[in-house]
C-alpha cells in the first residue's frame, strides 16, 4: 500500500482521479491568469477605434496598439476565401466571407473581412481594390487545449471592411472594445467547481466501497 494515500485506497484508481483533478485546477488557474490579460488588453485597446488610422501591419502578431485601429490595404488579387459564421452590422447573423489578398509587397499577404453573406458558398465576383476598416486578428479555432499546451502561435492581421465593397454582403459588424470577451474568472471557476465535485464523488464512491465491502465480511 502507498504511504501518501489513506489506507484500503486503490492505488491506480485515486492516481488517475487525482492527477484529473490537478488537470482541472491548472486549467483554472491557467484562466485566471487570462482573465488578468484580458484585463490588461481591454484596457489598453479601449481608445484605439478613435486615433488616427495606422498602417496595415504586413506581419502578426497584432500588438494592443494596433488592435482596432482603423487602417487600409490594397488587395492586389484575391488567392482564397474563408468562410465562417459571423454577424452583420445591423444585428441579423450569417456567414462572413473573409478575403485571402495579395498585395505584392513582402509578408503573409492580407486577410480582408468583406462582409456577411445570408447563406455560403456564394460565389463573388470582387477581385481586389482599396478596403479601408479596422484592424483586428484572424479567428483562432484552436481548442482550448491547443491553445493552453500547445507552440505559441502569432495568428495574423485581418481588416475588418468597414462599408463591405460588395453589393451581395452586408457590412461586418465593427469590433467594438465591449465586444472584446472576458469569461475566463467564469471558466476558472467552472475548471475548480469540476475538481471539487470529481473529489467528493470519488471519496463517495470509496466509502460506499468501504460499507459494501464490510457488509459482504459480515454475512
Amino acid at each position: 500500500m502507498s504511504p501518501i494515500l489513506p489506507r484500503k485506497w486503490p492505488i491506480v484508481p485515486t492516481l488517475i482521479v487525482l492527477g484529473t483533478i490537478a488537470v482541472m485546477l491548472m486549467l483554472g488557474f491557467w484562466q485566471l491568469k487570462r482573465a488578468r490579460q484580458k484585463d490588461a488588453l481591454i484596457h489598453e485597446i479601449a481608445h484605439n477605434p478613435s486615433l488616427p488610422p495606422r498602417a496595415f501591419p504586413a506581419t502578426g502578431p497584432v500588438t494592443p496598439e494596433l488592435t482596432f485601429r482603423r487602417a487600409s490595404v490594397y488587395c492586389l488579387r484575391v488567392v482564397g476565401w474563408q468562410v465562417e459564421a459571423g454577424r452583420a452590422a445591423d444585428g441579423t447573423s450569417g456567414f462572413r466571407y473573409i478575403a485571402q489578398c495579395s498585395t505584392g509587397a513582402e509578408g503573409q499577404g492580407a486577410l480582408v473581412a468583406l462582409g456577411v453573406g445570408g447563406r455560403p458558398g456564394m460565389r463573388l465576383a470582387w477581385t481586389g481594390g482599396t478596403v479601408s476598416g479596422w484592424i483586428t486578428k484572424e479567428p483562432d479555432h484552436r481548442s482550448l487545449i491547443q491553445q493552453m499546451i500547445g507552440p505559441e502561435v502569432a495568428l495574423r492581421p485581418m481588416l475588418v471592411a468597414a462599408v463591405s465593397p460588395i453589393a451581395h454582403l452586408k457590412s461586418s459588424n465593427p469590433p467594438k472594445v465591449e465586444d472584446v470577451p472576458n469569461n475566463h474568472r467564469s471558466y476558472a471557476f467552472q475548471w475548480f467547481c469540476f475538481a471539487a465535485i470529481a473529489l467528493v464523488i470519488y471519496v463517495l464512491a470509496l466509502k460506499r466501497r468501504e460499507r459494501n465491502t464490510a457488509a459482504s465480511a459480515d454475512s
